[in-house]
């Protein structure tokens, strides 16, 4: 017997057998596993999805411990993506799942045949990736979310959920908003997760300007201290927005399962 049967059994009660069996056929890509994604990796693998493509660039560093889920003191130095497909692999070994070291940007978009997935998730922090990624994301029959900026928050009762024109309160949405009017706005909507909280670094008199949208609670790829700001994060709050990234691809399951 599939060891899939047990270890589903719970879901199955609550959703039934058919969710278990949309869920398994699912293929589903995931843009960046750090402290967002990787917790939205390991909750889809925990929710059923039978394929899984992650998606990034990093090595695991003793800055990453607080708040990615692969990351401890053993893995610093390994590949984020492989660190996380061996665990995801303990979860569920009969899942499918593909690890990527490699940047989504304008230049290898081709390579990552978007129009193949059922799901696209975006949980990467480079602003003009993101905006790439978005655009072409929704060109595809694929459902696709985004998590915005998880950095600079405290309070998990603030985090919502909201299609992204309508997000309110979030300096990285209203950044991604002003970039995509300028170079033809998107296909189709989406759905976001947020928090409008904004908190700032010790330190500092002010939050960051909403204006400074290259820098507004990102960091750039290959992180160094002349190109990048690097925002505060506590431990839980990435966590909760993966988490409920994965919630929202359950819940089109489901939806779907039911109509």
């Amino acid at each position: 017997m599939s060891i899939e049967k047990d270890i589903f059994q719970r879901t199955e009660l609550l959703l039934g057998a058919n969710y278990i069996q949309k869920a398994k056929g699912k293929k589903v890509i995931l843009f960046g596993v750090g402290g967002v994604g990787s917790w939205c990796a390991e909750t889809l693998i925990r929710s059923g999805i039978g394929e899984l493509t992650i998606v990034d660039s990093d090595l695991v560093a003793p800055s990453n411990i607080n708040r990615q889920l692969m990351a401890t003191t053993k893995t610093i130095g390994k590949i984020k993506t492989e660190v996380l497909k061996e665990r995801l692999l303990e979860i569920n070994p009969e899942a499918k799942i593909t690890a990527l070291q490699k940047i989504y940007s304008e230049d290898t978009y081709l390579d990552f045949e978007l129009d193949s997935y059922d799901f696209i998730i975006d949980a990467i922090d480079s602003l003009s990736n993101k905006v790439h990624l978005i655009q072409s994301a929704t060109k595809t029959k694929a459902a696709f979310f985004s998590s915005m900026g998880a950095a600079l928050k405290l309070d998990p009762t603030r985090i919502k959920v909201a299609e992204f024109w309508k997000v309110q309160g979030c300096p990285l949405a209203a950044a991604l908003r002003g970039r995509l009017k300028k170079s033809g706005g998107v296909s189709k909507k989406f759905k976001c997760v947020f928090s409008d909280e904004l908190l700032k670094n010790q330190g500092e008199e002010i939050p960051i300007p909403k204006a400074a949208e290259d820098n507004t609670e990102l960091k750039a790829d290959n992180w160094s201290a002349k190109k990048a700001r690097i925002n505060g994060t506590i431990s839980y709050m990435p966590a909760m927005f993966g988490m409920t990234l994965a919630g929202l691809v359950v819940q089109a399951i489901n939806k779907e399962e039911n109509d």
